[in-house]
């Protein structure tokens, strides 16, 4: 498989714009849907600017204010629609890079790729939209469904007749959840993951790598595995806090990420998951705070 372009696949008339290398980012699997009376782009990805020619669309639709999700939006002349939390990162990147929650020196290297790999540019008549908001094209109808907690405005979107639910990035991948920036919640993806299981439909497409998945069980299956990932952090964290352990020993450790990784936004993340995780098991009587800034787990 090559690592630029994309192939489309075909689910009704909705179509899954395949990036070369299955989408892994920085690439994504963009989407058209296709309606009698207009169709909508959702989530331009790098795969896409690498051609000569962009697809044409009446619409875009933005899932979340993350930079592989908004790639070149200056350069479609068409409305771009994303839900109204997510509203102020995408009509200006100071907001979007404010929501990373990144240290000054990793924010200005971010602000350079945002400008420079994803053509990333404010767009202040970008149009904020509900959950529930309905594109209307037509002979089908797509329909905006909120699963925050990736970020405050991360949404999905249902596509009917054709019985096709898009949901971005709760990706299904071994990885797991991803709710390690600012504006990102622990509480709140584990209700998306739930909304997205309750949905009756033929097919579940992802931004990232795993594509389209075909029938309800199966995808039911797999987003099961996804949400384990959460209990799984949840017990390595207790397990380390045997001990008196501070945030920093946590984000040292190493719970969502391999600690060959390498990256400036990697303790970020670390320490906003971490943080999110604890103040759970604290709420909930698993660990205790013995000391300013030091947790320990309670025996059982």
């Amino acid at each position: 498989m090559g690592t630029t372009g994309w192939t489309p696949e075909e689910y009704g008339q909705v179509t899954l714009l395949r990036a070369a290398n299955g989408g892994g980012y920085p690439y994504g699997n963009s989407l058209l849907v296709r309606g009698s009376a207009g169709t909508l782009l959702v989530d331009p990805s790098l795969a896409l600017v690498e051609q000569d020619t962009l697809p044409a669309a009446d619409a875009v639709v933005v899932s979340h204010a993350h930079e592989d999700h908004l790639v070149a939006i200056d350069a479609f002349d068409a409305p771009v629609h994303v839900h109204t939390a997510d509203l102020p990162a995408v009509r200006d990147t100071q907001e979007l890079l404010a929501g990373y929650g990144l240290p000054a020196d990793a924010t200005a290297e971010l602000a350079d790729s945002l400008a420079a790999e994803f053509r990333v540019r404010s767009r202040p008549d970008a149009v904020g939209v509900p959950d529930g908001h309905r594109f209307d094209l037509g002979d089908r109808t797509a329909t905006v469904v909120h699963l925050p907690g990736h970020t405050a405005g991360h949404c999905g979107l249902l596509v009917e007749p054709d019985g096709f639910l898009y949901i971005a990035d709760i990706d299904l991948t071994s990885f797991g959840p991803y709710y390690g920036d600012r504006v990102s919640s622990l509480e709140g993806f584990e209700r998306s993951i739930e909304i997205c299981g309750s949905v009756d439909a033929r097919w579940f497409g992802t931004f990232h790598q795993k594509g389209v998945v075909e029938g309800a069980d199966e995808f039911r299956r797999r987003l099961r595995a996804y949400r384990e990932v959460i209990g799984r952090r949840d017990e390595a964290l207790t397990e380390f806090l045997a001990e008196p352990r501070t945030l920093a020993d946590v984000v040292d450790h190493r719970f969502v990420y391999r600690p060959h990784v390498e990256a400036p936004h990697v303790e970020s993340v670390e320490a906003r998951t971490a943080e999110q995780h604890i103040a759970r098991l604290v709420r909930t009587g698993v660990v205790a705070e013995v000391e300013p800034g030091r947790y320990r787990a309670v025996a059982g």
